[in-house]
């Protein structure tokens, strides 16, 4: 959602270093739940692209509060402090941002 990652190596490649088999597991349980879907890359059959779906978009809200929060009470927090200072000036328009940008990408990909 924040980072802009799509695919399975770019998620592995994150500062959270997720085992292989948790990630695969994460990724199937958000798509049981309808949070993401994954598509065949029209450029790679062999990868698959992960996009959120409104369900998903519909968490932004509740994301960004956490980011928030945590910049506030985790002192080893990853939050991008900028961001931060943005959504505690003005989180309506950061929030509104957002997800403008996710709904433009989902109505995009499912375009394909």
């Amino acid at each position: 959602m924040f980072k802009e990652k799509h695919y399975y190596g770019a998620f592995m490649l994150s500062e959270e270093k997720i085992a292989t088999n948790i990630l695969a597991d994460r990724l199937e349980l958000l798509e049981h739940a309808g949070i993401i879907w994954k598509t065949v890359d029209p450029s790679h059959a062999s990868k698959f692209i992960y996009r959120l779906t409104e369900k998903g978009i519909d968490l932004v809200p509740l994301l960004v509060d956490i980011i928030v929060w945590s910049s506030k009470y985790d002192d080893k927090t990853a939050a991008d402090f900028k961001f931060v200072k943005k959504a505690l000036k003005d989180r309506e328009n950061v929030i509104d941002k957002i997800r403008e940008k996710l709904i433009a990408e989902l109505k995009t990909s499912t375009d394909i």
